[in-house]
């Protein structure tokens, strides 16, 4: 990809729009995206990229354009035979797919396999242990020394839940963390876990291996209330070829994980650069029930979706042809001025809070949105019983991606 040029006489406006490629992970790493996507919106919000390391495709920017496209299943495909899901075609085809890289019907069956886990009566039962383990790390935290509080809250907290949804050996549980972030990874990111496709499906098939022995274990018991056992025992999914469960495993994994992590992390960073907004919650801790969305949206954790088009069609004027790659850029709908108010600000007593795509919507909205939110939500209100200050010791170092909008490591200091 040719470099943009964005030097001290080069402003975003004057880039041509046609050399414009919002695809570039580096973007997000150094957090200076917005102002592009503030110009797509404007002047071109269904823009067509003829060139770029993953081949050409069509950036849908605007919040109810994205809705459009999410919605309609007729017209706009998931499969990953067709592509899957991220703006990199799926390298393994339709030999490695799990539900969220797949259509109606054989998305319904599998998605429904796992749902109870995260049902409302569900999410009652596993309050109290979310909230021991809150306690328990929060008040394990250095006190006046600087600690990575990535790597000590957001991983640690994410984590033990993963283990506690897959009903996974507790002791292993930091490999859930590292299978999530190889099945992620940019190969170009520096310090890349792997580098390769093939490495990556190296580490995905020892996964495959681990998980594969819990599986068939659970498949000969009693029915089970964790992922592994869902899997293994519905009539749905009980069939599922090994590359599959390999790949039903990552999407569960990841979509337990970045979400929750990344805005553990970014939720603490948004409100100690707003103290207006933070002594807010302080005087109202009623408040955390609207922050939590906000951190949600502000954060943004999956930067895209991708569709595939199944048929030629319009959107917003622009003529999309059958087998064309359509990224819907989840942080450029929750930045829409014209579908949120004051988009750019951090405001935890937003109206309509719930507003925004970082879950996605239609059939393949986040199964596991109401559980992020609890743990979200539990995390703020032991935060405020414990009276904690923060002071942020350094910047953020985000991650090379434009998959996953996240935060490898953030210096925090309890004062």
């Amino acid at each position: 990809m040719t470099a943009i040029d964005t030097s001290a006489n080069t402003t975003i406006d004057d880039i041509p729009l046609d050399k414009i490629d919002v695809s570039d992970p580096a973007l997000y790493q150094t957090d200076d995206f917005y102002d592009y996507f503030r110009r797509l919106r404007k002047e071109d919000p269904v823009h067509y990229c003829a060139e770029s390391p993953y081949g050409a495709y069509w950036s849908v920017t605007r919040y109810d354009d994205i809705m459009r496209v999410e919605l309609d299943h007729a017209t706009y495909s998931s499969a990953a035979h067709l592509g899957g899901i991220a703006i990199r075609d799926n390298p393994f085809g339709d030999r490695m797919a799990s539900f969220i890289g797949m259509d109606q019907p054989d998305h319904t069956g599998q998605r429904k396999a796992v749902a109870p886990i995260v049902a409302p009566n569900n999410l009652r039962n596993m309050e109290a242990t979310i909230r021991s383990r809150t306690e328990d790390v929060l008040d394990s935290l250095p006190r006046g020394e600087t600690f990575d509080w990535v790597d000590k809250v957001s991983i640690e907290l994410t984590t033990m839940m993963l283990a506690t949804l897959f009903d996974f050996p507790f002791e292993d549980r930091r490999l859930l963390t590292y299978w999530s972030d190889v099945a992620t990874t940019d190969f170009d990111a520096p310090g890349a876990l792997v580098k390769s496709d093939e490495e990556r499906l190296d580490v995905l098939k020892e996964m495959g291996q681990y998980i594969g022995a819990l599986w068939r274990e659970r498949a000969k018991g009693e029915p089970g209330f964790d992922l592994i056992s869902m899997l293994a025992q519905d009539a749905a999914t009980k069939n599922m070829k090994p590359m599959d469960l390999i790949a039903n495993s990552v999407l569960l994994i990841v979509g337990g994980n970045d979400t929750t992590r990344n805005t553990m992390s970014g939720g603490l960073l948004a409100l100690c650069d707003n103290p207006d907004q933070f002594a807010a919650l302080r005087a109202d801790p009623e408040l955390i029930k609207t922050m939590v969305p906000e951190m949600i949206r502000y954060q943004s954790a999956i930067i895209h979706m991708r569709r595939t088009a199944l048929k030629d069609t319009e959107l917003a004027g622009k003529s999309i042809r059958k087998g064309d790659r359509v990224v819907m850029w989840y942080v450029s709908g929750n930045w829409d001025d014209e579908a949120i108010e004051a988009p750019t600000e951090f405001n935890i007593q937003r109206p309509k809070s719930r507003r925004h795509l970082a879950f996605g919507a239609g059939i393949h909205r986040c199964v596991g949105d109401r559980l992020a939110e609890q743990q979200l939500q539990i995390l703020w209100e032991e935060i405020l019983k414990r009276e904690m200050r923060f002071e942020i010791m350094g910047p953020p170092e985000r991650i090379y991606s434009n998959f996953i909008r996240g935060i490898k490591h953030l210096p925090v200091r309890i004062t």
